[in-house]
């Protein structure tokens, strides 16, 4: 099943769509990584120098408010946003580099449903967020 874009969320959720917001959400959905809005507003600006770090900010708390766009705080101080629907996965932060890395453990999703049924709990959802330094040896 394909998911749908940022945009098609957009006109589905009725939100008005200017010529600079269509130009952030492109931006957006060509991201591959989590950017923070100084990211966005640089990338943007680049295509178009009259995109503004204001309209920048208004549309990505417009995204958030809709539910499209998902906030993420990886204890550097910055807000990273990435799409809200997306196929799971969790985060391992380089804190040297500050590059976020996207990842799928098998073994890491089936034991929190283990833990989560031996506390008595069905598991809903969660969040791993691991942070660590390159192994020097490890190149």
């Amino acid at each position: 099943m394909m998911l749908e874009t940022i945009s098609e969320r957009c006109r589905k959720v009725g939100i008005r769509m200017t010529g600079q917001r269509r130009l952030i959400i492109k931006v957006l959905e060509d991201s591959d990584d989590h950017p923070d809005v100084e990211t966005l507003f640089e990338r943007a600006n680049k295509i178009d120098n009259k995109v503004s770090i204001a309209t920048v900010y208004r549309t990505v708390k417009i995204l958030k408010n809709a539910g499209i766009l998902e906030k993420l705080e990886f204890n550097d101080g910055r807000s990273r946003f990435e799409d809200a629907v997306r196929n799971h996965h969790d985060h391992l932060i380089d804190v040297d580099s500050g590059t976020v890395i996207e990842f799928i453990d098998e073994e890491i999703e089936h034991m929190q449903k283990k833990i989560a049924k031996k506390l008595g709990y069905e598991l809903i959802g969660h969040k791993l967020e691991l942070y660590g330094k390159k192994n020097e040896g490890n190149h």
